[in-house]
């Protein structure tokens, strides 16, 4: 009979009198000491980030907080209207749907990044790489993650402004510079402004900062959670749900009448 695999996890663990998280102490070393993001960087990457990288995460992290009528915050407000007893249901289920075109796109265009840069040491020609990783979602008939939005234009002013703080604190590095010269390649090959948008600029700096792709993701859900709590609360103070449904009623069975 083979040997159960020992159950193991260096997170957290507790005591009567004490909680240890990562090595700290919660209620000694982080309670009053350590910010929400600064808690979300030591839960990713084993340690409390140093001052620089603090300023850039934290940065990187409300980007996606809030962006108003998106579909997770409809989808939050039209679920908390058919079980408003269970707050936590409508902010799962917005965040469900934080996929490859809304919010989750940061995850697929950090992989695009990391995979075809795996020692940004050595970074190479930044142009020449970009022009084939356009040229490979082209032939593959796939879409570059990370360019365009269909409503910041011609920029989309949190991508320039991330990648300033990223600079500013030492991040500016051979990711944004590639996320960047990709969105100049597509531009070039497809005729139309493809700027670098948030969830690109994010993908490229949490790439910066050592992220690994598979939970870059993981800041969008983390930082959209914010913004549907927020959601919620104005959704009890002024309903719109049921207005909403009405409306979409009325107007998808207009035809029928």
């Amino acid at each position: 009979m083979a040997k159960r695999k020992q159950l193991k996890t260096d997170i957290c663990w507790s005591t009567e009198d004490k909680i240890t998280i990562k090595g700290l102490d919660l209620c000694q070393d982080i309670m009053g000491k350590v910010s929400l993001g600064d808690m979300a960087f030591l839960e990713m990457m084993d340690r409390l980030p140093n001052e620089r990288e603090s300023r850039v995460f934290n940065a990187l992290a409300v980007i996606l907080v809030e962006h108003g009528m998106t579909p997770s915050a409809i989808v939050t407000r039209m679920t908390l209207a058919g079980a408003p007893e269970a707050m936590q249901a409508a902010v799962a289920a917005g965040l469900s749907g934080l996929g490859s075109v809304f919010v989750g796109s940061m995850e697929n265009a950090a992989r695009m990044l990391q995979e075809a840069l795996p020692d940004p040491a050595q970074p190479g020609d930044i142009a020449a790489l970009a022009a084939r990783i356009v040229d490979e979602h082209a032939a593959r008939g796939r879409t570059v993650p990370g360019i365009g939005h269909h409503i910041h234009k011609p920029v989309d002013p949190r991508a320039p402004r991330l990648f300033e703080i990223a600079g500013e604190n030492g991040f500016g590095g051979p990711y944004v510079a590639l996320m960047q010269a990709v969105a100049e390649a597509a531009q070039a090959r497809l005729g139309k402004s493809l700027p670098v948008n948030a969830t690109g600029a994010i993908a490229a700096v949490a790439s910066e900062l050592g992220i690994p792709w598979r939970v870059v993701r993981g800041i969008g859900v983390m930082s959209r959670a914010i913004g549907l709590v927020a959601h919620v609360l104005e959704e009890l103070r002024e309903p719109m749900a049921r207005e909403i449904k009405a409306m979409v009623e009325e107007e998808a069975t207009a035809h029928l009448r």
